[in-house]
């Protein structure tokens, strides 16, 4: 594939994009901000998401959706999963059939609790579906740092047509055919990250963080099984790997705003004035709608949740959840 567009300039977005530029793809970002497309064009920079990465010469920016996915062999969904669906429906009509569709965003709807390749085949049915996701920060894998994540794709040959195609020496996507484990790993990692983030700021200490990512892993496990996916897929990258990186770092959005909350702060001061999303925010009452249907007990995030709607305290909930039964670690 030679020709890749990238749906939205956010900061992972534009990074993908420059990846692929970098690789020598000619590359169409559809870019939301009008006013950013000026920048993009004219300074070779995405001033108000990634300012301080060049821009490749191949990347073309376009406000125009139909646009960005005519002439192209891949497109790229860097979409916030809860806006996934009304660009959907904008792409329905002129979305070309057999065309790849690869979900490069975390999260599970609102309301409807679906994974996002679930949305995406209601609403666009003709697209080939992959999936995106693994341990990344934008900016490390734009600057060329070594970078590894997971394409998961049932056709197997479109999907590792797709590594081959995003694939660089520093940017690594490994090949695998389990969609629902890769998507539930991405979306529960950053309501996990927010409880981990919860901790630092308490500074509960680094066997709590430890605890919290374990115990963390097995709630994402039970509910990819329920789904149908594989617990295999999520001791990966797509998982563990993931789940490791969101869960101590600064430079996570979700872990950010854990640590806040950890340090006293409400929700909304947090959030107010905020440009960028922290998916876990609006994934975590997803993930526990989805769950309940399946019959899979998701202590922590159910405990976040509570947080998080200002129904218990931080210290209520780790009280809850320090004197809960012992049980057998399986």
């Amino acid at each position: 594939m030679e020709k890749i567009s990238v749906l939205g300039a956010g900061a992972w977005g534009t990074a993908l994009a420059n990846i692929a530029a970098n690789n020598g793809k000619k590359v169409t970002l559809w870019v939301r901000e009008k006013e950013l497309i000026e920048d993009i064009r004219a300074k070779r920079r995405n001033t108000l998401f990634l300012p301080d990465i060049e821009l490749n010469g191949n990347i073309e920016a376009t406000n125009s959706l139909e646009q960005a996915v005519a002439n192209t062999e891949a497109v790229l969904m860097v979409i916030p999963a809860q806006f996934l669906r009304a660009t959907c429906r904008t792409l329905r009509s002129f979305f070309p059939k057999g065309l790849p569709a690869v979900i490069c965003a975390k999260g599970i709807e609102q309301g409807s609790g679906a994974l996002l390749s679930e949305m995406l085949a209601e609403e666009l049915p003709q697209a080939e579906i992959a999936v995106l996701s693994g341990p990344t920060f934008a900016e490390e894998a734009a600057q060329g740092k070594p970078t590894a994540l997971t394409l998961a794709c049932k056709n197997e040959t479109i999907g590792k047509e797709l590594v081959e195609t995003l694939g660089t020496p520093t940017f690594r996507p490994y090949y695998s055919p389990d969609l629902i484990s890769v998507q539930v790993g991405g979306a529960v990692k950053n309501v996990m990250a927010i409880a981990a983030g919860i901790i630092a700021g308490k500074k509960a200490g680094d066997n709590a963080r430890a605890a919290l990512i374990t115990r963390g892993l097995a709630e994402i496990s039970r509910l990819a099984v329920a789904l149908g996916g594989q617990a295999q897929t999520l001791m990966g990258l797509s998982g563990l790997g993931d789940l490791v990186l969101t869960a101590n770092s600064s430079q996570s959005r979700n872990f950010s705003v854990g640590f806040d909350l950890g340090r006293g702060l409400s929700l909304s001061e947090i959030l107010s004035g905020k440009s960028t999303v922290a998916e876990g925010v609006f994934t975590a009452k997803a993930v526990l709608e989805r769950a309940a249907k399946v019959n899979v007990e998701m202590p922590i995030c159910e405990g976040l949740m509570k947080i998080l709607n200002a129904e218990a305290s931080v210290d209520s909930v780790i009280a809850a959840l320090l004197t809960r039964p012992f049980k057998s670690e399986d």
